[in-house]
This record gives C-alpha cells, sequence and structure tokens, in this order.
C-alpha cells in the first residue's frame, strides 16, 4: 500500500471511533498496531472458521476482482469478511459469528504488519465492502467443494469459543 492508501484506509477505519483523532493519534504508535474498534456504524464482520473461511475467500476472489477488507486472526483460525451494517443483525447462517452494533473488533493498522491479525485485503478507504449475499453464495460453493473432496458430509469443522479478535459485546 502506498502512503495515501494507508492513510485513506487507516482514516475510514478509524471514522467509527468515538474520537477519531485520539484513535489514528494512539493507533500510528501502538506498538502492536493495532486498535479496538466498534462494529456496526460503517461495517459488520462476518467470521467464518478456517475450514470454511479459506475455501469461502478463493471462490470470492473469483467472483470479484476486490472484495471489501477481510482479516485472518490468531493463527489463521478465523476469517473476517467485511459486510454492510445490519447485515449481522438479519444473519440466519450456522458456524458464522457476527460482530456488529454494540459490539468491538481488533483491527490492525493497514499496511504494518502485527501479531495476531493480519488483512489479507485491507481496506481501500473507499468505503468497499463485500456484498453479503455474494459472500452467502461463495460460502454455499466452499461448502459445496469442500464436501465433494472430503467424499460427502458438511464443510467446516469446529467454531471453538477460544477468544480472539472477533469481538466483544458491549
Amino acid at each position: 500500500m502506498t502512503g495515501s492508501e494507508v492513510r485513506a484506509a487507516v482514516d475510514w477505519l478509524a471514522s467509527v471511533a468515538p474520537d477519531p483523532a485520539a484513535c489514528r493519534w494512539e493507533w500510528e504508535r501502538n506498538p502492536q498496531g493495532i486498535a479496538l474498534l466498534p462494529a456496526g456504524r460503517r461495517w459488520d464482520v462476518l467470521i467464518l472458521p478456517r475450514e470454511l473461511g479459506y475455501p469461502t475467500f478463493d471462490v470470492l476472489t473469483r467472483l470479484v476482482h476486490r472484495p471489501g477488507p477481510v482479516l485472518s486472526g490468531f493463527g489463521d483460525a478465523r476469517m473476517g469478511f467485511f459486510v454492510p451494517p445490519g447485515t449481522v443483525a438479519r444473519w440466519i447462517g450456522t458456524g458464522v459469528r457476527g460482530v456488529g452494533l454494540g459490539t468491538w473488533i481488533l483491527v490492525p493498522y493497514p499496511g504494518r504488519a502485527s501479531s495476531g491479525v493480519r488483512w489479507l485485503i485491507p481496506p481501500d478507504g473507499s468505503g468497499t465492502l463485500t456484498d453479503a449475499t455474494l459472500l452467502e453464495l461463495a460460502m454455499h460453493e466452499a461448502a459445496a467443494a469442500t464436501a465433494t473432496a472430503r467424499g460427502g458430509g458438511l464443510c467446516g469443522g469446529r467454531d471453538g469459543d477460544g477468544g480472539g479478535w472477533w469481538g466483544a459485546g458491549g
């Protein structure tokens, strides 16, 4: 990412913070390179377990040139897809966690390496998000392909409660 792309991404992400200027100031100086940001204003995040997340990511990136921001967290055990606000409130799928209004998420500084969580697709600062319907279709295709490759059965595995970056209630 260029300097202007990083600045645009940081401004867009920090705009949801209670005090965006203070958030940017601290985030830029934070040696861990992460910020805790509220979800639900400009985006929600749908979090998929690795077993479904990576195949979904592959399908999605074949369907669209550049989906919205995508995070990978803590040993790549989960992937978070940034979707329009309100998506989590309407989501009825199982095995997918949602971070929406009233919850917070750890977000790495764009363009900087961070421990624990990283951008697979960083935000571009324009507000581009992944279309939730397209993401759902990609999930179905990925689950079907994975089930076929495994000789039947459902895609997935366990979506444990071991803590992590996906958010906390507020």
